[in-house]
C-alpha cells in the first residue's frame, strides 16, 4: 500500500476523535472540483510505504484514538481490507471517506464490524451525477447501493455534499433528500476554489442559497446541518 499523504493529527476528519488522516491514490471518478486531484492521477512522487507508516503509527498509541483514511478513492486499493485490519489490531478506530461507488466491498467492512465511522460523498442527483462526477453515463446503482448499506445503520455514518453553483440547484438538493431520506447526519459544504482543482472557473453557491437547501431537506433530513459555513 502506498501512502500518498498523511496529516499527523487533525481534530476534525474523525468525529470526537483525535485521529490521523491518511490519503490514498487514484479515483473512480474525475471531479472537476476535487481538492485532491493529484492524488486521483497519481500526479505526485510523494508517497510513503506501509512499514514506515506503521513506524509511525506505533509511536502514537496512547495519543491518537483512530486513523481517518481518505483519498483519492480508498475502496479501489486492493490491499484496503488487510490495510485496516493491520491498523485495528493496533488498537486504533477506523474511519473510512469514500465516494460509495464500491458497495460490495463497504458492505464487506461493516458487516464485519472493520470500520467505526464512514463518510460517504453524495455528488448530486442521479440524473446529473456522470456530469458532476466527469464521467459521462455513470452507472450509479453502485452510490444507490452503497447509500442502502450505510442506511441500515450497522455502523455509525454521515452524507456529505460539496455544494458547487454551476452543478447544483434547490432541485437537485430535494432529490438528494429523497435519496438519503431517514439518514441521521447529512452535511452540506461550501466548495472552496484552490489553485489544485481541475476547474477554476467554478464558484460556490451563495449562503442564502444554502439556507434555503436546508429547508428543502427538512422535509426528509431533518438533521442536515451546512458545514464550516
Amino acid at each position: 500500500m502506498r501512502i500518498y499523504g498523511l496529516q499527523k493529527m487533525t481534530l476534525l476528519d474523525f468525529p470526537e476523535h483525535v485521529a490521523c488522516t491518511v490519503f490514498l491514490g487514484g479515483c473512480d471518478f474525475r471531479c472537476p472540483f476535487c481538492h485532491n486531484f493529484e492524488l486521483v492521477e497519481n500526479l505526485t512522487d510523494d508517497y510513503m510505504e506501509e512499514e514506515e507508516f506503521f513506524t509511525f503509527l506505533d509511536k502514537r498509541k496512547g495519543i491518537l484514538d483512530g486513523v481517518a483514511i481518505s483519498g483519492g478513492e480508498p475502496c479501489i486499493q486492493k490491499e484496503l481490507k488487510n490495510f485496516i485490519i493491520k491498523i485495528r489490531d493496533r488498537g486504533f478506530l477506523i474511519k473510512l471517506d469514500t465516494n460509495g461507488y464500491h458497495p460490495g466491498l463497504l458492505a464487506e467492512l461493516t458487516d464485519e464490524g472493520l470500520v467505526d465511522y464512514v463518510a460517504m460523498d453524495i455528488k448530486n442527483s442521479l440524473d446529473k451525477y456522470g456530469m458532476t462526477v466527469g464521467v459521462k453515463d455513470l452507472d450509479t446503482r453502485p452510490v444507490e447501493e452503497s447509500i442502502r448499506i450505510l442506511l441500515q445503520g450497522k455502523t455509525e455514518y454521515e452524507f456529505r455534499t460539496t455544494l458547487v453553483k454551476e452543478f447544483h440547484d434547490i432541485s437537485d438538493i430535494a432529490k438528494i433528500g429523497e435519496l438519503i431520506k431517514g439518514a441521521n447526519k447529512y452535511f452540506l459544504q461550501q466548495y472552496v476554489c484552490r489553485e489544485n482543482v481541475p476547474d477554476k472557473t467554478l464558484n460556490p453557491p451563495s449562503e442564502e442559497d444554502i439556507k434555503q437547501y436546508l429547508v428543502v431537506l427538512s422535509q426528509n433530513v431533518p438533521n442536515a446541518q451546512a458545514r464550516g459555513i
